[in-house]
């Protein structure tokens, strides 16, 4: 992440920026037009703005852009009009989207400098300050790409490298707190991102584990990796049997920040199945394509790390991934097989590749001998959960009212959409088993349910949140501030519920 983040109040017609970019609502050319940034930048022109946006039939519509090259009339070269849409309806996710726009227009302008007004907070029906921190992200992670792979004639990265968000009504106090969040969030999500779009073979459990290893040292973290033997030691069953089919050698993850003033400790668990094959219900080649994807929770977690050191966060977290590949080979384990998992319940295997909520668990029962307050895992656990919600909503379980719904606040005002699935106990029959405490999974219907059943078993009365973020890990098209690939998704959310949690 490159770009350099600034902020300032001035007036829009003395910014220098290659590229000036406006979020206008639907009355700012009206005949009664607003006194906005766009109306000021229409009188320093001579009114040529207004008549290229009746020209153009510009109307301000949700994500709707013209563009005007200045010609050395304004210090800046271009001034690009950005809709707002309706601004009753316009939430915090809708500016990082217009912002993960702008930057993209910008670069694609060849800007090296950008700069982006806000309208008054009055009129996006939010504080200045969560204005500013929602387009910082959306601006930063508008640039991301991830091209390490591509010729260097085929490279197309963003050219902005010094973003300015104008915000006139805030002040510099609420502006550098909400540019530190931004920053942070942002870099956390490129991070995740990054792990996530990498090829299994260069993100194996030993890689990923040294990616771990290489935050803890920048952030001042405390790390412990469990290799194999030391996880036989702690009585990881379910992990240890899903890793045995692979060659690479099982990592057990585990980052700690422990500050000396924390008010509350928290466990993150992060599905860390690095390549997902199936094991021996091989999945076809279609659904194998994707599945270097399949620890997109434990690249969230431990991006999120980072993120909570910097912001010195009074409240203890450890996070949790328990890596491995899922492979078929004369190693690995069997339909039929009756393994015994950390917290000694045992487990009647009736689908190899139901394999995630096994690691899981053993992550679980590991971090509720943490002691924690609260313990949340996050898992591209189920496809159900995608037929369920589609591609863009991650399905949320818990056995906790309270701890839910502020999770749930957290999710909507990070921009994460995130919707309660319920755990009804009639399905817990599905996973009854004649041999073992349990099977690994239920019958068809219900399957992202009986999932979040399965994990409910191992985390007892401890308060717990499930997150079963297997739609939104990544997207298919770039979309606002969210390129195809991995999105970094549930990084935003934990963060703004930590944060939220530590100022309580």
């Amino acid at each position: 992440m490159t770009a350099q983040i600034s902020g300032s109040n001035q007036s829009p017609v003395k910014i220098t920026a290659g590229c000036l970019v406006v979020l206008c609502s639907e009355n700012e050319f009206s005949d009664t037009p607003s006194a906005g940034a766009a109306t000021e930048l229409d009188e320093a022109l001579g009114g040529e703005l207004r008549k290229l946006a009746v020209l153009e039939k510009f109307r301000s519509k949700k994500g709707q852009s013209l563009t005007l090259t200045t010609l050395g009339r304004l210090p800046c070269q271009r001034v690009v009009l950005l809709g707002m849409g309706p601004t009753a309806d316009l939430a915090t996710n809708d500016l990082r989207a217009l912002a993960g726009k702008a930057t993209k227009l910008a670069s694609g302008f060849g800007a090296t400098s950008l700069a982006i007004v806000l309208p008054p907070s009055l009129a996006i029906g939010t504080s200045s300050a969560a204005a500013a921190q929602a387009t910082t992200e959306g601006a930063l992670l508008g640039g991301y790409r991830f091209d390490k792979y591509l010729a260097e004639d085929k490279r197309n990265p963003s050219t902005v490298t010094q973003i300015e968000i104008v915000a006139a009504d805030a002040s510099a106090e609420e502006l550098n707190l909400a540019f530190q969040r931004g920053r942070n969030t942002a870099a956390a999500v490129w991070r995740a991102r990054d792990l996530v779009n990498s090829p299994a073979a260069d993100m194996t459990p030993t890689i990923l584990a040294g990616v771990a290893e290489q935050i803890a040292k920048e952030a001042g973290l405390e790390i412990t990796v469990l290799g194999l033997e030391e996880c036989r030691k702690e009585n990881m069953g379910l992990f240890l049997a899903v890793s045995q089919g692979s060659v690479e050698p099982p990592r057990f993850i585990h980052l700690a920040y422990k500050p000396k003033n924390a008010v509350k400790r928290v466990v993150l668990v992060g599905k860390g199945v690095t390549f997902d094959s199936g094991g021996l219900s091989l999945k076809p080649n279609d659904g194998m394509l994707d599945m270097k994807v399949d620890m997109a929770g434990s690249a969230a977690v431990i991006s999120a790390m980072a993120a909570i050191a910097a912001e010195k966060l009074p409240v203890e977290v450890h996070a949790l991934a328990a890596c491995t590949e899922n492979m078929p080979s004369g190693s690995a384990y069997r339909l039929g097989d009756v393994l015994r998992s950390k917290a000694g319940k045992t487990v009647e295997i009736n689908n190899t590749d139901a394999e995630g909520r096994l690691t899981l668990a053993d992550a679980i029962t590991y971090g509720l001998g943490l002691k924690p307050d609260q313990i949340f895992d996050f898992a591209t656990l189920t496809g159900a959960c995608v037929v369920a919600l589609g591609p863009h909503i991650a399905g949320v379980m818990s056995n906790n009212k309270a701890l839910v719904d502020a999770w749930l606040d957290a999710a909507k005002a990070a921009g994460e959409d995130m919707w309660q699935l319920p755990l009804p106990e009639r399905l817990q029959d599905m996973l009854r088993s004649e041999v073992a405490d349990m099977r690994n999974t239920g019958e068809r219907w219900g399957g992202a349910l009986t999932a979040g059943l399965f994990l409910k078993t191992f985390v007892g009365e401890t308060p717990w949140v499930h997150v079963d973020i297997a739609g939104p890990a990544t997207s298919d098209k770039d979309v606002g501030h969210t390129i195809k690939g991995g999105t970094g998704f549930a990084v935003a959310t934990i963060l703004t519920y930590l944060r939220r949690l530590a100022a309580a």
